[in-house]
């Protein structure tokens, strides 16, 4: 059963006419994980922020984007924002844009989780604590109180993971959720997404141009070049028979990199074979 359904998705620049994603359609079906890659400039953040509607005012796009089987195009800005958090939930590429660096941590949470569900504040709190230790943010009162620019990168995903298992949302997509880490940091990150799935079962759409990564989380892998779908397949066909050039050159580079890294650390790669 298909949970999201893009059809003919088109994204365009409203001054210079300038087209950025073209036709794209794919699906999500319930439970699964679909990562979409290509290289920076693919159009995958733009595909991402068009199905929540996010994309500046500048953009345009056409095509249908069905979510439980409704048009989220057809929704006006007050029915969409009832959806966001609760039914879509995003996470971003650089934690500390998610949240008001002049409001402490906690006031973000809260105000979003009370946009959701009629909680109090000794119950958000409440529901808050186990969430967040359950993806290794000890002290978690002292990290409600905390600035954002207090915090690390990898702390501040951790947070919004932590925020997705408590709204239970049905599709969660993650924008490069790892760009911006260090690299011990995004392997727990990554840990925390696949324990994520794990626990809640949902859907996810995870968009990354880091293939090591995505062979670890995703069943089906959509491969964006300049803004058009080149591949579309299961992540085990796509890593061992890729049909695209640009799909095969995407592998090859991953290799070379990954065996540099080898060479490099005397030891075994970032990426999995």
């Amino acid at each position: 059963m298909n949970l999201l359904e893009v059809e003919k998705l088109r994204i365009w620049d409203g001054h210079s006419g300038n087209v950025l994603v073209e036709n794209s359609t794919f699906q999500l079906k319930q439970g699964s994980c679909l990562a979409i890659v290509g290289e920076s400039g693919s159009g995958k953040s733009l595909t991402c922020r068009a199905i929540l509607r996010l994309n500046n005012n500048a953009l345009r796009q056409s095509g249908e984007i069905r979510f439980q089987g409704v048009d989220l195009s057809l929704l006006d800005e007050r029915e969409m924002r009832r959806r966001r958090g609760k039914q879509l939930y995003m996470i971003l590429q650089n934690g500390m844009r998610a949240f008001d660096p002049t409001n402490v941590i906690g006031v973000h949470l809260r105000e979003t989780l009370v946009h959701h569900y009629d909680w109090n504040a000794s119950e958000i709190t409440e529901k808050l604590k186990p969430a967040m230790l359950s993806v290794g943010l000890q002290d978690p009162i002292g990290i409600l109180n905390k600035y954002p620019h207090q915090l690390s990168g990898g702390m501040l995903q951790r947070i919004m993971i932590a925020l997705a298992i408590v709204l239970e949302p049905d599709i969660i997509l993650a924008d490069e959720p790892t760009t911006a880490l260090d690299t011990v940091s995004k392997f727990e990150v990554v840990e925390q997404f696949i324990r994520l799935r794990e626990r809640m079962g949902g859907s996810m759409i995870f968009v990354s141009h880091e293939l090591g990564v995505v062979r670890k989380l995703a069943d089906e892998v959509l491969v964006m070049k300049s803004g058009s779908i080149v591949e579309l397949g299961t992540t085990a066909d796509l890593f061992s028979n890729a049909r695209h050039e640009y799909t095969r050159y995407l592998m090859s580079s991953q290799r070379m990199l990954n065996d540099r890294f080898q060479q490099l650390m005397g030891g075994a790669g970032i990426v999995g074979r």
